[in-house]
C-alpha cells in the first residue's frame, strides 16, 4: 500500500527599482519562500558564489539541511524501534557541488557526520549500524541521485 502526500511552497521575487534582468550581475537573487501552513516565510537568496546574499539561506543550504534533518528523524525512529535510548544527536553535514563552465551543476556527494549519545554501552554497534537503515528510510535520501556517506560517532553517557 502506498500513501501519497502533497507538500506546497510558494516562491515570490520582484525586481527592484534600479535593477534589470538584462544583466545577470545586476538583479537581486533575494526572494521569499512560503510553505503551506507554516507561520514564518523563509528569506532566501542564491549562495554567495552565485551573487547572492550570504546572510540568507540558499537552495543548497536548504537541500543539505533537509537531508541531514530527514536522516536524523529516520535514525531516531529506527533507534526507538530497537529500544535504543538516544540522549543527544548532532551532525556536521557537508555537501559537495560541482559547477561546469556552462553554469550547470550538480551535487556529487553529501557527507553526514552524526555524533550520537546513547544510554547503554552494549548497544554501540547496533546504534552505529542503524544509520544504514535510517538512510534507506529517509525520504530525502531516497530522492537524491548522489552518494550520501555516513561517518557516525556513538558516545555513551
Amino acid at each position: 500500500m502506498t500513501f501519497k502526500h502533497t507538500f506546497k511552497a510558494t516562491v515570490n521575487w520582484q525586481i527592484g527599482k534600479n535593477e534589470t534582468t538584462q544583466n545577470p550581475k545586476s538583479f537581486s537573487r533575494n526572494h521569499v519562500v512560503s510553505i503551506a501552513n507554516k507561520k514564518i516565510p523563509l528569506e532566501v537568496s542564491a549562495a554567495k558564489p552565485f551573487r547572492g546574499d550570504e546572510t540568507l539561506y540558499n537552495p543548497e543550504d536548504l537541500l543539505l539541511s533537509a537531508l541531514a534533518s530527514c536522516h536524523m528523524m529516520s535514525y531516531l525512529y529506527v533507534c526507538s524501534q530497537n529500544n535504543i535510548e538516544v540522549l543527544s544527536y548532532s551532525d556536521t553535514a557537508e555537501a559537495f557541488l560541482d559547477v561546469e563552465a556552462s553554469g550547470s551543476g550538480r551535487f556529487t556527494k553529501v557527507t553526514l557526520k552524526p555524533v550520537v549519545t546513547i544510554k547503554d554501552a552494549s548497544q554501540i554497534e547496533l546504534a552505529k549500524a542503524l544509520h544504514t537503515k535510517a538512510n534507506n528510510l529517509c525520504f530525502i535520501a531516497n530522492s537524491c541521485n548522489f552518494p550520501i556517506e555516513h561517518y557516525a560517532e556513538i558516545l555513551v553517557e
